[in-house]
């Protein structure tokens, strides 16, 4: 089991880890990683991976069939290290931190559009999120645009809860996706609170987030598309 160090501080930029496997394809698996792999639409990190006088690009981080291991998948072979290595693994930071003001300000859009979200993805420069809407008169870009921003620089903290399976399936109430489900099966589900006892938002979610919103940034509500009857795309980008 890798050990997924990004979840307790997203804001880990280098460690040391050791090598437990190199799968069939070139992916390498170490004992504990800070890069993020893709899923919940945010992107697989990116970053290096130095041992033995080499340093190697690794191009994305992906989980592994059972979402135990986590691989990290370098852009070439030429060079790879062996099982049992210490490697020093460095994260990508600019990217990731734009990952993670994105991803944010994504849960602060669903705290103000009150429709079930049917997808989303998480980019350097912005995000969308699809919603299922019954009455688009209801979404107006200027008006979600000044109503992000005002959350924005009010600066409210973000943390970390965690409640049990248990908690999680009689509280339907906190999944506001519709097709993606919270990991369950390990004991317990990471919720991100926004606000003081969660007054902004709070609901699952596996990704990275910055301590606050206001080191999100401003940003601007750019295109509000048409895509289905009811389906609804609102693009954010930062400023």
């Amino acid at each position: 089991m890798t050990e997924q160090l990004f979840k307790q501080d997203a804001y880990l930029k280098e460690i040391t880890a050791k090598v437990v496997e190199v799968n069939e394809r070139g992916g390498i698996v170490l004992d504990k990683t800070i890069l993020y792999p893709t899923g919940g639409g945010q992107p697989g990190d990116k970053g290096t991976m130095s041992f033995g006088g080499n340093t190697i690009d690794i191009a994305t981080t992906v989980n592994g069939p059972d979402k135990i291991q986590i691989i990290h998948v370098p852009a070439n072979q030429d060079t790879m290290p062996n099982v049992g290595d210490e490697v020093q693994l460095s994260l990508d930071w600019d990217t990731r931190h734009k990952h993670m003001r994105v991803h944010t300000m994504m849960h602060l859009m669903c705290s103000l559009v009150p429709f079930p979200v049917t997808g989303g993805q998480v980019g350097a420069d912005g995000g969308r999120l699809d919603f299922d809407v019954d009455d688009p008169s209801k979404l107006d870009k200027e008006q979600l645009t000044a109503d992000l921003n005002k959350i924005i620089e009010e600066n409210h903290a973000t943390s970390d809860r965690w409640i049990s399976d248990e908690e999680m399936e009689a509280n339907p109430q906190l999944v506001r996706t519709m097709s993606v489900k919270p990991p369950m099966g390990h004991g317990k589900v990471r919720l991100l609170e926004i606000g003081e006892d969660g007054a902004v938002d709070l609901q699952p979610c596996g990704g990275t987030h910055v301590k606050s919103t206001g080191e999100i940034g401003p940003v601007v509500v750019s295109k509000i598309q048409n895509k289905g009857k009811q389906n609804r795309r609102i693009r954010v980008d930062l400023v």
